[in-house]
């Protein structure tokens, strides 16, 4: 039982850096983005590949998938600028779906529908991190969660910032945010590229401890598991969308928890996620939390007392 709620936690915190780079682009700039489970993706084979390729150690495969995974997200965000609303879903949804076909069908470098079970274990203070060793899960508990918590406090930083004013701008009325000389196609692809970063350190994430990765689990379905985490907490809600990710993973392993999980179709949890949807968009469309004014003479007047300092 111990063992298992380690795992959870270990998930938890993956899923939870990952909604918190979805919350940027949904959450705070009002884009609606359906491709998250794609930059996880690309995190997670870019840290495979070149662990195996090149014999890095994780770390530096782990930064590095980021940045990968950063280049993709401006990839997708310069195209889609002038896409708003359903088109922009269905514009993501589908990069989601190439990114997954190409790691099906590039055998030579991904291994195809086989995906890629050789993955070094990382090493944390020459200590290897092995996913089958209880000694290792709660490092992995302590690592992972240092990293969301990190996020989160670079997150809250940027949203307190004029950027945050401005990404608030774009999501309220681009057209007169745009009138104010707001850049907002510079701002876009900005919160593009910094939430496919944290898509894919977390993609990382799940490569390292899983050892072990194929391109099925990177499907639709897991981009609308994180979307629900962000629906679920609050839109624009960093530590709503923590806990959104606490709810859904928890809610995802229950049946296994309790030992039922041999009873209940695999289906159930997309039936799950589609019913908290509807739900929260009827009778709670600001989520449990919901979002936080920010209270912006305050903070204005915080930055011209850490000016004049």
């Amino acid at each position: 039982m111990e063992n298992f709620i380690f795992v959870i936690l270990i998930y938890t915190g993956i899923y939870a850096i990952a909604a918190l780079g979805l919350n940027l682009v949904v959450g705070y700039t009002g884009l609606l983005s359906l491709c998250q489970a794609g930059f996880i993706a690309i995190g997670a084979y870019t840290t495979a590949i070149i662990m195996n390729a090149f014999n890095t150690g994780f770390w530096e495969s782990m930064l590095l998938s980021g940045l990968v995974a950063a280049l993709f997200g401006f990839i997708i965000g310069m195209p889609t600028l002038r896409l708003r609303g359903d088109y922009l879903a269905i514009a993501t949804l589908g990069f989601g779906e190439i990114v997954q076909n190409v790691i099906m069908n590039w055998d030579s470098v991904t291994n195809g529908p086989m995906g890629i079970h050789s993955i070094p274990e990382p090493k944390l203070f020459g200590m290897a991190l092995s996913a089958s060793s209880d000694q290792a899960k709660p490092l992995w508990v302590l690592t992972i969660w240092i990293i969301a918590a990190l996020s989160y406090y670079l997150i809250r930083r940027l949203i307190r910032s004029r950027v945050g004013r401005a990404l608030e701008a774009i999501r309220e009325d681009e057209i007169a945010a745009s009138s104010m000389g707001i850049n907002t196609a510079k701002y876009k692809v900005g919160v593009f590229i910094a939430g496919a970063s944290l898509g894919g350190i977390a993609g990382s994430l799940y490569a390292g401890y899983s050892q072990a990765i194929a391109p099925l689990t990177f499907n639709f379905m897991m981009s609308i598991m994180i979307l629900c985490m962000v629906v679920l907490g609050g839109l624009g809600n960093s530590f709503a969308t923590v806990i959104g990710a606490i709810i859904i993973t928890i809610a995802s392993e229950l049946p296994r928890l309790i030992g039922i999980s041999h009873r209940i179709p695999p289906q159930l949890n997309q039936v799950l996620f589609g019913c908290i949807l509807v739900f929260m968009m009827i009778y709670r469309p600001q989520g449990i939390i919901g979002r936080i004014k920010l209270n912006y003479a305050k903070i204005l007047k915080e930055e011209i007392l850490h000016t004049e300092k």
